[in-house]
């Protein structure tokens, strides 16, 4: 088949600290094949990318016909950009400095574009998810797992900063007094609203010997989960509660700084932790009111809400659920080629 007559497709690669997803797409029909991965951290950054042009490669050697246009990459931060180097990821141990674009081109022969993981999570949001149903063009997304990310989305377009380190709510202060950041921060939110916060608060409890219902819910797991603490909060554990409620508090606090900021129409809360919406948005909720003077008047029914979109300042739980991350990726090459044809009209014009 000629490359007139190929299928144009795209391979999308979601690096975590716990799991490697990578994935061909088609713009016409969705996400067509995924392989899943354990991410090997401990066999160093090298081994890892090894591993994912390994499952690329396998990928691509599935379908002939295909013109591939790129390959996006979601990988975790502080990322350098344009460089697509690391530096000092809190959730990649060892990878400091670690230049994954350089690396990833060398065994690649496709073009390679690099994103934060947030990022990606937020286009992927924005072009198929609350952003597509709710038709706005621009929004903030905090995405809340193993740690926290923040993607931006200005009319449209990524927001970069002048490094790519733009969008590092995560590591927003939201308790001064708070546990100790892997960014060498106190209280941030992501030691704060993490599932990995949550664990933690809960075993704090434990080793207090003030939650014998949840050392006793350890004692059966062995290990704790975000998921674990969540349920029993909804089989009413007034321990897991007040975590889940304090976690929202923690996410109001950074979401009312935001909103005081950036103005914009949809603020949108992903990650695993958002699957426990109905225990945070009481809290998050608080905060808002509590901090945010813009929210104050922006929201649904307020004074300085009619001309917005949908009615007022909307902050939601994520449409995508887990699929954001490896969505976004596969969409990258995508909007690579979109802002070179915009480049190449505004020269001519």
């Amino acid at each position: 088949m000629t490359k007139d007559h190929a299928r144009p497709l795209t391979i999308g690669i979601d690096l975590g600290g716990t799991s490697l997803r990578v994935a061909s797409y088609s713009p016409a029909h969705g996400i067509l094949q995924s392989l899943c991965l354990r991410t090997r951290l401990e066999a160093g950054p090298i081994a890892v990318v090894e591993d994912m042009c390994d499952a690329v490669q396998d990928l691509m050697s599935r379908d002939s016909s295909a013109d591939w246009l790129g390959i996006g990459v979601g990988s975790p931060g502080p990322l350098e950009l344009p460089a697509g180097r690391l530096h000092h990821p809190p959730n990649l141990p060892g990878w400091d400095g670690f230049p994954l674009l350089e690396e990833l081109q060398t065994r690649l022969k496709p073009r390679i574009v690099l994103e934060g993981d947030a990022n990606v999570a937020a286009l992927a949001e924005l072009h198929h998810g609350l952003g597509k149903d709710m038709q706005v063009d621009s929004l903030c997304m905090l995405t809340l797992g193993t740690g926290v990310g923040n993607g931006i989305v200005l009319n449209g377009k990524l927001w970069h900063g002048v490094t790519g380190m733009g969008g590092e709510a995560g590591h927003m202060t939201v308790d001064r007094e708070g546990p100790e950041c892997g960014c060498g921060n106190r209280g941030c939110l992501e030691v704060c609203a993490s599932a990995t916060a949550i664990v933690r608060a809960a075993e704090r409890l434990i080793d207090s010997g003030k939650a014998k219902a949840l050392a006793e819910l350890k004692e059966q797991k062995r290990q704790l989960t975000a998921f674990d603490i969540a349920t029993a909060a909804r089989s009413g554990n007034e321990d897991a509660i007040a975590i889940y409620g304090e976690t929202g508090r923690a996410l109001g606090i950074c979401l009312a700084g935001l909103i005081n900021i950036l103005n914009l129409p949809l603020y949108v809360v992903g990650g695993g932790v958002a699957n426990s919406w109905d225990l945070l948005s009481p809290t998050l909720f608080e905060e808002l009111e509590l901090r945010s003077y813009v929210y104050r008047l922006t929201a649904p029914g307020r004074p300085a809400a009619g001309g917005m979109p949908n009615g007022g300042t909307q902050v939601k739980p994520a449409k995508l659920g887990d699929e954001a991350g490896l969505l976004g990726a596969c969409l990258l090459p995508l909007e690579s080629i979109e802002d070179t044809r915009a480049a190449d009209v505004a020269i001519v014009n």
